[in-house]
């Protein structure tokens, strides 16, 4: 029961929590990083991003005219002003893709909420990129600026289709957004330079970083060129194939499986467990079921399945987080899933909701709407302050500030956020996908409307129009009005936290999803109950042994010591508590234990007393400046 998603030029959002996140996205973090991208942000690490394409431009130019250009070297991750001469690449081998993201975010909002001065900024920045250009449709600042002669050389390392990736992404959201053709020309310019390189017959391989196959997709979808949905399928197909790309260009033989952190130790059909970097994976198989929209291949469906399998059960955090180590920012060992030591990288918990959106648009299953929701309104949301102007890349469970300034085990661990990073993925990452959050709110096929997400909203769909009043993140209560177009069935995703709800029209059950059937204008209504709940965790994960986090709705709840004193370790919660809201916090029933300065005693309960543990959402963490945090607590 394959559906596609409704465009965001569909959907106007209406809604008293999406509202507010939206509009400090277009307000303050996308200008922000626009300064940002521009280095203009005093004590913020560099971005070099425009910087790198006004190089670039005159690169290009240069070679237009047949003039000699230097040439430099191109053999690290990172280059700095310590490493590399003033008039070569400077940042990460990625940096072009920041720019990308960013202007897929603009375009998503300028979808939203037209803005002239914000899209006179983009355009400018559009024409910085499309000078750099050159003449055969190649498009990457580093080997642009560096070295032409080493394209394509080293896939497994410096990201040129991954960059290419985002190009294409942002150049859609621009050209729907604005109407301006200029980017998404560049981008099918170097599609057709990708695709011309790439393939049966000629260069076999693939990016060491994914994303190229879902941006394949998108053009082919925009466009209808089938080399870009076949060039997008052979990248999935070749990856993990021998001899490994990644040794053949290298000069090496690997013995063994190798290149797990890539996804590529096997061919694809093959992979039934999430491995490697994670948010390099999540955006492979998201890769994967885009290519499943366009065909029917049963080993292919397979291997999502299993892979989702694998994270939602063995590999998810309960913020809808991913990425348990920072060795490889990677999945770890099933259940491995530590709290101080949590990697769960913002850009993974976003990959995640690509999968999960794609998996339910290919077979409607609740299971994915579940995660998805989780990982947006916990660990994404978690990546921004709530002015917008400082982020996290790293999204723990757990913080200790002084093991984050003293244990170099717990570097990755930041207590506050930062002002911008010399690896910025995470922010722009952030902002296109809340200002795109309606195209992961609604599905449909001729003949069924699926809501995924509760999101108040104004809908264009081919069954119906609908409205949408959403008090869902308060409340739990959403309702409907509906003008259909034709008979068709609403299908309502049963959140996984709700015990208890009611509709006010019958239904079915089936896969998670309650099934209305609409003959004719009607409003349906839906309440969710949504109460403060103590979750625990299997007793397969060592970290949570005895503990237990709380959860009210959508929102995962954490301990800070602004609220409750320092050393969040001595609070025992009672689990026969009863809830009390407080504003924005859950007031629970516990007791603190009295500290023991004796190192080691003959064993005996520890002294407690009585008190209150106050707890609030996890993803508002954070803003009151630099303190202890825990979402999970001992449980008594």
């Amino acid at each position: 029961m394959r559906t596609n998603h409704i465009s965001l030029e569909k959907i106007k959002i209406s809604d008293p929590f999406w509202n507010g996140v939206q509009e400090l996205v277009r307000r303050e973090v996308i200008p922000y990083q626009y300064e940002a991208l521009h280095d203009r942000i005093e004590g913020a690490e560099k971005s070099y991003c425009i910087e790198n394409f006004v190089k670039a431009g005159r690169v290009a130019a240069a070679l237009k005219r047949g003039d000699t250009v230097p040439v430099y070297p191109v053999d690290k991750w990172q280059y700095t002003d310590d490493n590399c001469d003033k008039n070569a690449f400077h940042g990460w081998v990625f940096q072009d893709s920041d720019v990308y993201k960013w202007l897929e975010a603009v375009g998503y909002s300028l979808i939203n909420h037209p803005d002239s001065e914000l899209e006179r900024k983009a355009k400018e920045v559009v024409g910085i990129i499309c000078a750099a250009q050159l003449e055969n449709g190649y498009l990457d600042t580093l080997y642009i600026i560096n070295d032409r002669s080493k394209v394509f050389t080293n896939l497994r390392d410096f990201h040129e289709l991954y960059c290419f990736g985002h190009l294409a992404e942002g150049a859609v959201s621009f050209y729907h957004a604005t109407g301006d053709r200029r980017l998404l020309d560049a981008a099918l310019r170097f599609a057709d330079l990708i695709c011309s390189t790439f393939g049966e017959g000629k260069k076999r391989g693939y990016g060491g970083h994914e994303i190229a196959e879902m941006a394949l997709v998108k053009l082919y979808e925009e466009t209808g060129e089938k080399r870009y949905l076949e060039t997008a399928a052979f990248f999935v197909n070749e990856r993990g194939q021998k001899p490994y790309w990644f040794d053949t260009e290298h000069g090496v033989v690997s013995k063994g499986e190798a290149y797990h952190y890539n996804q590529a130790h096997r061919p694809v059909r093959q992979q039934d467990e999430a491995v490697g970097h994670a948010v390099r994976g999540v955006y492979l198989y998201s890769g994967m079921a885009d290519i499943l929209r366009y065909s029917d291949d049963a080993e292919l469906y397979t291997a999502c399945k299993n892979i989702w399998e694998n994270i939602e059960n063995k590999k998810l955090y309960i913020t809808g987080g991913i990425g348990a180590t920072v060795d490889g920012e990677a999945f770890s060992f099933n259940y491995d899933l530590p709290n101080d030591l949590a990697y769960s990288e913002t850009c993974a918990a976003i990959g995640l909701v690509f999968f999960a959106r794609r998996m339910a648009e290919l077979s409607p299953d609740s299971r994915y709407g579940n995660v998805a929701e989780r990982a947006i309104y916990n660990t994404v949301l978690s990546g921004m302050s709530e002015d917008g102007k400082s982020f996290f890349y790293v999204n723990p469970l757990e913080v200790n500030p002084e093991a984050s300034h003293k244990d170099s085990r717990k570097r990755h661990i930041k207590s506050v956020r930062q002002k911008w990073f010399a690896c910025a993925c995470c922010p722009p990452n952030l902002a296109r996908l809340i200002s795109s959050i309606g195209e992961y709110a609604y599905s449909e096929n001729e003949s069924t409307v699926f809501v995924h997400q509760y999101v108040g909203s104004e809908v264009q769909t081919d069954n119906a129009d609908f409205s949408v009043k959403s008090d869902y993140a308060a409340s739990g209560r959403v309702s409907f009005d509906i003008s259909a177009k034709r008979p068709f069935a609403l299908a309502l995703r049963i959140p996984e936290w709700c015990g208890e709800y009611s509709i006010s029209q019958p239904f079915t059950l089936k896969d998670g999803y309650a099934y209305i059937e609409i003959t004719d204008c009607t409003t349906v209504t839906a309440e969710f109950k949504t109460e403060a709940k103590i979750i625990r965790c299997s007793n397969r994960v060592r970290a949570n042994i005895g503990k237990a986090a709380v959860t009210k709705g959508p929102f995962v709840y954490c301990a800070e010591s602004a609220d409750n004193g320092e050393n969040l370790q001595m609070l025992v919660l009672d689990s026969d508590t009863e809830f009390v809201q407080d504003g924005e916090f859950l007031i629970a029933d516990g007791w603190r234990e009295t500290p023991q300065n004796r190192l080691y005693s003959d064993y005996c309960e520890a002294d407690r007393t009585p008190c209150k543990i106050k707890l609030h959402p996890y993803y508002r963490w954070g803003n009151r400046g630099e303190n202890e945090m825990t979402v999970y607590l001992r449980t008594d």
